[in-house]
């Protein structure tokens, strides 16, 4: 499966707001609702991406491969549920630091296209040649 790369960035830029948000508000909510969006991402159903082809009719003028892009929205997931037990536990410097990093993977990709998830799942993958990171639905 390929991705369009410039939905990509889409979605972290609006990830990046809705993190901010979150950060801002303390909204436990927001934050739920990002951890599904990266939940429905991981499944290969991103809503920011299908949000994108549905505004942009124009073809990408390049793909790339979604494995990565999906593992990275597994752990903006991890990262999400870890914000999500900080601030129902009442452990808010856990959630401030879980949704600051998710906050900051997401901003290096929305303003530089710097995907750290992609770039952790290839190191991990040539670091471990065997592993089985493939996402199946």
């Amino acid at each position: 499966m390929r991705a369009d790369p410039r939905a990509l960035r889409f979605g972290a830029a609006i990830t990046t707001l809705v993190l901010a948000l979150v950060l801002v508000t303390g909204s436990v909510w927001l934050l739920a609702v990002q951890a599904v969006v990266f939940a429905l991402g991981l499944a290969g159903r991103p809503p920011y991406g299908m949000l994108f082809k549905a505004l942009v009719r124009s073809a990408p003028g390049e793909t790339e491969d979604a494995r990565p892009p999906r593992f990275a929205q597994g752990v903006g997931l991890v990262f999400a549920v870890t914000g999500l037990v900080g601030y129902l536990t009442g452990i808010t410097p856990l959630a401030l630091v879980a949704t600051a990093g998710a906050l900051l993977a997401a901003f290096l990709n929305a303003a530089f296209g710097f995907c750290l998830g992609c770039e952790t799942y290839l190191l991990i993958r040539r670091l471990l040649p065997a592993a089985k990171l493939e996402v199946h639905r």
